[in-house]
């Protein structure tokens, strides 16, 4: 069903993480989904903060495959079986991850570049590109010089972005994000809610965010 543009106002709200591979990939499919109901131009979508790991190092030189092997307690074989089986769902989106080339990262300063970039009027620039820097680049995105660089590249001032990071700007930002999730019951990412009526739990198929929007559309 195609949903006339000039009627829908729609609010979807993302909460997703930096190094979770199936926000991407859900990212990618909520936009087809858009596409295919017709609805894009009228929807606003507002990215909001989440870690999975809050504990993590902002750097660490450990391959993914060892640290998952350690998380889920299987063989490190078992664990790059996982990421080709994540890589293998990527494709199908268009998204060429290279688990070899990715390690550990704390998420929490990139929120907050995030939190200046959507200031800015560049929020989807920023979230896209730092998906693309960790899962197709491998970049290290938990510090500093590379979050400069991602920064300079989506239009930002560096000495802006320098300034913030020095400061408590958008701390409290990125935990009000957080403490959201926790009170709405979210417990994994990516998780998307439709104008506060409906919710969408991982990186579903294409077609369960269609029908998400569309029947959101028919109500609003």
């Amino acid at each position: 069903m195609m949903v006339s543009k000039e009627m829908i106002e729609m609010k979807i709200e993302v909460w997703s993480d930096y190094v979770c591979p199936f926000c991407y990939i859900g990212k990618r499919r909520l936009e087809e989904a858009i596409a295919q109901a017709g609805v894009g131009e009228d929807i606003e979508i507002v990215y909001k903060a989440y870690e999975l790991d809050p504990n993590s190092l902002a750097d660490s030189d450990r391959s993914m495959v060892e640290v998952l092997a350690e998380k889920y307690n299987v063989s490190v074989d078992e664990a790059k079986a996982m990421t080709d089986n994540v890589e293998m769902q990527a494709e199908t989106v268009g998204l060429q991850y290279d688990f070899g080339k990715m390690t550990p990262a704390n998420t929490f300063q990139a929120h907050r570049l995030a939190k200046l970039a959507e200031a800015k009027g560049l929020g989807e620039e920023a979230t896209e590109r730092l998906l693309k820097a960790y899962f197709i680049e491998g970049q290290k995105i938990g510090t500093r010089n590379i979050l400069l660089e991602l920064a300079k590249e989506i239009g930002l001032a560096v000495d802006e972005v320098e300034t913030m990071l020095d400061s408590d700007a958008y701390i409290e930002d990125v935990k009000k994000d957080i403490q959201e999730a926790g009170q709405i019951g979210v417990q994994g990412v990516p998780f998307f809610v439709i104008d506060r009526k409906y919710a969408i739990s991982g990186a579903q198929p294409t077609e369960t965010f269609v029908d998400a929007l569309e029947k959101a559309a028919s109500e609003a």
